[in-house]
């Protein structure tokens, strides 16, 4: 199944200790998503997608906010 246009397919996510920068592209390769978010924002954000690839930079925190997503 296709997603729609505009609809987040894949989303990058870059780590931080207290903001966290969101990519997001739709199948088209268009940006769709471009934020920045405090930690207490994040989930809810992530929450809210459809499902989607989900790209996180490999550190120690990496594996925290896998299994939170």
């Amino acid at each position: 199944m296709k997603n729609p246009k505009g609809q987040v397919c894949t989303l990058g996510v870059d780590l931080s200790k207290t903001s966290f920068q969101l990519h997001g592209v739709d199948s088209h390769r268009q940006t769709v998503i471009r934020k920045k978010l405090s930690r207490s924002k994040l989930l809810p954000c992530i929450a809210n997608l459809l499902p989607c690839v989900i790209g996180i930079e490999a550190c120690g925190g990496a594996h925290y906010w896998c299994r939170q997503f």
